[in-house]
């Protein structure tokens, strides 16, 4: 018994049509595509969907997330990266998450991206202060239940804040500065031991469909040994390692007073960049920096919506393309872009890189944007031959929308219409290494109603707690503002700010 589309477009965004939408018959046995033609039958038992009027495009690869926000949703708004992490990622007081809410925000976040069509998820869970076993052992609890794929990660961070910034220390009092020294950070030992430990119990969980990575949180959060120590362990478990570079001005700025030039340059030379490696966000990024990301096989995941509502900059698209780096696409959290819908990602990767040129034959195709929303995520997530695309041998991770709805009416070019008109809405049915996981346009694998229901009871308890969060922390704004106006006023080798920088350079 298997699944068969019968006569559906289909957008395979493999090497022979990519992003062409084509009509085709597709079937599906046990979780893999095994036939996808023009004139096939279905097998006897196999489940049959009418594939008239609907598009069936690969599952998308959300390459760059944070379940951690998904209970910060909504919650702040026009600040800058370090002033915004001291909210959503507290400085002060205890934001440890009980394992069982872990779960309830796991279930959250999976339930969202399915019926958005987003089947691969690279979630970096970040723990404050730090990731114990019995919180990754929720987020991967939940997500084998609902049936989504994933790479999961111990994000690490093995720095006290104050070393991870510039100039902070010089502007904190001493009894602040005290009590953040106070809080312990996890050694590069007592990390890769985690990570190992993880590798062998997680990875490969669910038939395959869960992978656990490693994460150190950037360079200038953790020491050389522990970006070093990771990268290797990467390879030899064939995962990935995912870090966040330069995604702000001031993280440029961290890069010549910490190490007298570029992060990407100290990576290279310490021996952090790898195939293995995904850099979150690089942004402020020059062309000496995307070489060597290029010879390294490294891939950048591009999160323009969080990094246009944070303020981060614009990342040179074109150029990255020019250098030939792997382009992946990432919501981020749901704090920083407050949804894990990955079409209004790809929509925005379309739309913005065409205002920062006038030069139209540089800007982003469709074909460009969907393949990084699919295979370039894949890719940058060490899943290139398992998902990405709609292919004979591929995992079967399809999403099918319902052609008959106001974003494709009047129906013109498929693609281009998944691109700037759909957001999600027309999404009828997902499939997930060959499972039904969302049908009529609502995840069918869990009881969806009974999750909101847990989170309706909990809400007043989440948000009260967040609340005095915010009180412990707000605070440190006026401090981290004048960190962030001094390294915005600090001459850098690159401008990605859409104004002309002499505004605020001294």
């Amino acid at each position: 018994m298997g699944i068969f589309i019968r006569n559906a477009h289909v957008i395979t965004m493999d090497s022979s049509t990519g992003s062409e939408p084509i009509v085709r018959s597709i079937r599906i046995e046990n979780d893999v595509v095994t036939a996808v033609a023009g004139d096939l039958v279905p097998a006897e038992g196999d489940t049959i969907i009418d594939g008239r009027d609907r598009l069936v495009t690969p599952g998308f690869v959300n390459a760059h997330t944070h379940s951690w926000e998904t209970f910060y949703k909504g919650r702040y708004d026009n600040l800058p990266l370090e002033m915004w992490m001291a909210m959503a990622y507290p400085i002060l007081g205890d934001s440890r998450v009980e394992p069982d809410l872990v779960r309830l925000r796991s279930t959250l976040f999976a339930i969202e991206s399915l019926e958005a069509g987003v089947t691969t998820i690279v979630d970096d869970v970040l723990e404050n202060p730090t990731q114990d076993w019995a919180q990754l052992s929720a987020v991967f609890d939940a997500y084998e239940e609902i049936g989504i794929r994933a790479n999961i990660s111990g994000h690490v961070i093995s720095k006290p804040f104050v070393d991870t910034v510039p100039f902070i220390a010089g502007y904190l009092s001493p009894e602040v500065t005290s009590e953040i020294r106070s809080h312990p950070v996890p050694t590069t030992q007592e990390y890769l031991a985690f990570s190992r430990r993880a590798f062998e119990q997680y990875h490969g969980r669910g038939n395959g469909r869960l992978r656990y990575m490693v994460a150190p949180s950037a360079p200038q959060r953790c020491g050389a040994d522990l970006l070093v120590g990771a990268t290797q362990l990467a390879t030899e478990f064939d995962a990935e390692c995912h870090i966040h570079v330069l995604e702000t001005k001031t993280q440029l700025v961290t890069g010549t007073e910490m190490y007298g030039g570029s992060l990407v340059e100290y990576m290279d030379r310490i021996g952090a960049l790898s195939p293995n490696t995904t850099l979150a966000h690089g942004i402020w990024l020059t062309e000496d920096d995307m070489s060597m990301i290029a010879s390294a096989g490294t891939s950048i995941s591009h999160n323009p919506i969080s990094n246009l509502k944070l303020g981060s900059g614009i990342a040179p698209w074109h150029a990255l393309r020019t250098a030939g780096v792997n382009l992946g696409l990432g919501t981020d959290g749901c704090s920083s872009s407050d949804s894990p819908r990955m079409l209004d990602v790809v929509k925005a990767a379309a739309l913005l890189h065409k205002v920062t040129n006038p030069d139209f034959t540089t800007w982003p195709t469709v074909d460009e944007v969907l393949h990084a929303g699919t295979v370039g995520g894949a890719r940058s997530a060490l899943l290139q031959d398992t998902v990405g695309t709609v292919e004979v041998g591929m995992q079967a991770d399809l999403v099918i929308f319902d052609l008959d709805t106001m974003a494709f009416t009047p129906r013109q070019k498929l693609d281009r219409q998944l691109v700037y008109s759909e957001n999600g809405s027309s999404i009828d049915t997902v499939i997930v290494a060959g499972r039904i996981v969302v049908e009529g346009g609502r995840v069918t694998t869990v009881d969806r109603s009974a999750v909101l229901a847990e989170l309706a009871e909990r809400l007043d308890e989440i948000v009260a707690r967040q609340n005095a969060l915010d009180s412990l922390n707000r605070p440190l704004l006026d401090v981290l503002a004048t960190m962030y106006d001094r390294a915005i006023a600090t001459r850098g080798t690159v401008n990605r700010f859409s104004d002309d920088e002499r505004a605020w350079l001294v």
